[in-house]
């Protein structure tokens, strides 16, 4: 069975052959795992991987291997939302705003200086932020960018008292020039891949920007490729963001029943956008869309209860009652 192997995986396996440290070459092996299809024929090369992991982990001493898991945040909730700016521009105030998480606040730059992952309430999901340290002249840690790679989606923070078209232009140059795209690509060539993320431009202390201009200026700059949300991070604005936040993901939330019982509301299935009927029943069991033999919906069907294909296109919101 082929592997399929994806674009974000040669990108990491390049990125690992230019390594130069074992951290690197460690946070490299977790992100081609990371991205790697999940079937039969990626078993023995998953293995491999993490065969490779665990020796080059055994390798580091222990301050090294201290630092190495302060660094790992792995994925939790329905999506995981890394939160990058320039240095001061409020990252830190928008994380605490939504989450549990405490990172250090100050009016000073640069407070941030490690990773700190915080939940999100959404109606009935998480979604995991996380506070990264600031990007500015000095090129980012290659755990900063590792953590970037692997988030579902981006939260561009800007700072509305200053020139927050300009602090964009240098988000998104640093990214293209890490191989980090904000728009979608079709790549050809496996030596130039181009990682692809969603992102949402929050731009914040929209309380300094007397008449706009600065904000018209970003708005302007994003046109129709991103979406621009002015907030004060110590206000309610920042409650119209949660929305913005799940939209930006293109994730769905579906929901299972058992029949002649009630839908568990409360623990949906999360999928891409688009995902159908079939995708479902694989996630809820690998071998479930193999052994299924029909299934009804409540929700996109014409009428509540239909039996429906396994090509049918879920919503979200959609109840599924699976028969094998």
């Amino acid at each position: 069975m082929p592997a399929n192997l994806t674009p974000d995986y040669f990108a990491a396996e390049k990125a690992f052959r230019q390594a130069k440290t074992t951290l690197e070459r460690i946070a490299c092996l977790e992100e081609m795992l990371a991205v790697m299809p999940k079937h039969k024929g990626t078993d023995h090369l998953r293995a491999d991987l993490r065969t490779k992991i665990a020796k080059l982990t055994q390798s580091l001493d222990k301050k090294t291997a201290t630092q190495r898991a302060s660094m790992m945040i792995e994925k939790a909730g329905a999506a995981q939302v890394a939160v990058i700016g320039p240095p001061n521009s409020g990252k830190s105030q928008i994380v605490a705003g939504f989450t549990k998480a405490q990172p250090v606040v100050a009016a000073y730059p640069y407070t941030t200086q490690t990773a700190l992952p915080g939940m999100m309430n959404y109606e009935n999901i998480q979604i995991q932020l996380i506070d990264t340290p600031p990007l500015g002249e000095a090129p980012p840690e290659w755990w900063v960018l590792n953590i970037i790679r692997r988030a579902d989606g981006l939260l561009l923070v800007v700072d509305l008292s200053e020139d927050a078209a300009a602090q964009l232009d240098a988000l998104t140059a640093l990214l293209t020039e890490k191989r980090i795209s904000l728009e979608p690509v079709t790549v050809t060539d496996e030596d130039n891949v181009v990682n692809y993320k969603r992102a949402l431009v929050v731009a914040n202390k929209a309380d300094l920007d007397a008449g706009g201009t600065r904000l018209r200026a970003l708005q302007a700059r994003c046109g129709d490729r991103l979406a621009v949300l002015p907030v004060i991070a110590t206000g309610d604005s920042l409650e119209g963001l949660r929305a913005l936040i799940f939209n930006m993901l293109r994730i769905i939330r579906v929901y299972t029943k058992v029949p002649g019982g009630k839908p568990d509301m409360t623990d949906p299935i999360i999928l891409d956008d688009g995902s159908t009927l079939e995708a479902a029943a694989t996630a809820v069991h690998k071998d479930f869309a193999k052994r299924m033999k029909y299934a009804r919906i409540w929700g996109s069907g014409k009428f509540d209860g239909v039996m429906a294909k396994r090509d049918h296109v879920l919503q979200d919101g959609d109840i599924i009652e699976l028969h094998a």
